[in-house]
């Protein structure tokens, strides 16, 4: 028996990821910058990647690699490496099937974006969802269908810029003062927000009224979601500062009717079947136009 054919590596598809056109996610990298990258001394930049008999040089790699920010260099090189043999697949398909000539671009479109759109237009279906399809994804995953919760909050904000190391430690220290105060004396909390905090709130007792998730800064929204009924026992920390923090009510929220996210659901399964569909395609194209070199380049990334 013959030896078995290598599985073919899965690529990445960025399109359905960042939202934009395939056409346009295949082909905005390009660069007319012959003096960007390493410098070279004149000579012609080292190509370890091939797709097919078209190399890719270390020079194109690097200038992609700003487009893909990752912990370490050899990751950045790879998933740059990546994105170029996708769209150089794509390019080699269009010229195989000589579309350049036929297709027209639209108002501002580039030739290659173009010809790109048109290919994937022809070769890869754009099927929508059912409504049968969106009804059982929304029974089978019921917990990502609630309105947000909920939280009332009032907090008394004890100001400092976060690179005021001496001002940042009085903060916590005044913040923790308060905290101990007002578990004896909660009924103190107005007053106490009027006299010392350093929000607008302060007008109005400190209050903060409904919030949602998403609708303070970042660290304070991931601490005040966790707390419960109450004064909170510590100052909680933001870039602002400190703040005493009581939550007065937490709502959770109900459930949304099918008719309510029945859009949202079409529109997520139509990206993920079209994400499906662009993958098989890739791995038809990989079996057309062989490429070369991206497996040692992602070895040294692992």
């Amino acid at each position: 028996m013959g030896a078995s054919k290598p599985r073919l590596r899965e690529l990445p598809i960025t399109v359905i990821d960042s939202g934009k056109p395939a056409a346009q996610e295949a082909s905005e990298h390009q660069h007319d910058h012959a003096d960007d990258g390493p410098r070279t001394l004149g000579q012609p930049a080292p190509a370890f990647l091939f797709v097919g008999d078209v190399a890719i040089s270390e020079a194109e790699i690097a200038r992609e690699m700003q487009f893909h920010r990752a912990m370490t260099p050899e990751k950045s090189r790879a998933d740059a490496a990546r994105a170029l043999v996708v769209r150089e697949l794509l390019r080699c398909e269009v010229a195989r099937l000589g579309l350049q000539a036929a297709v027209q671009a639209q108002a501002g479109e580039p030739e290659e974006e173009a010809c790109i759109r048109a290919l994937l237009e022809r070769e890869v279906d754009n099927r929508v969802p059912s409504e049968d399809d969106c009804r059982r994804y929304f029974e089978q995953n019921p917990e990502r269908f609630h309105a947000p919760d909920r939280i009332r909050v009032r907090h008394i904000l004890l100001g400092a810029a976060a690179d005021d190391v001496t001002g940042r430690f009085n903060a916590r220290e005044q913040a923790e003062k308060l905290v101990a105060e007002l578990k004896a004396q909660p009924h103190l909390f107005a007053d106490f927000a009027l006299r010392h905090s350093d929000c607008p709130s302060k007008e109005a007792g400190g209050d903060l009224g409904w919030l949602e998730r998403g609708q303070t800064v970042p660290e304070f929204d991931r601490q005040v979601f966790r707390l419960r009924e109450g004064l909170a026992a510590f100052p909680v920390e933001s870039r602002w500062g400190y703040h005493v923090v009581c939550v007065d009510a937490l709502e959770s929220g109900e459930r949304l009717a099918f008719d309510q996210v029945h859009q949202r659901i079409s529109d997520y399964l139509e990206l993920q079947v079209r994400q499906r569909e662009l993958q098989q395609y890739l791995h038809g194209l990989q079996e057309r136009f062989e490429v070369r070199g991206l497996d040692a380049i992602e070895a040294e990334a692992a």
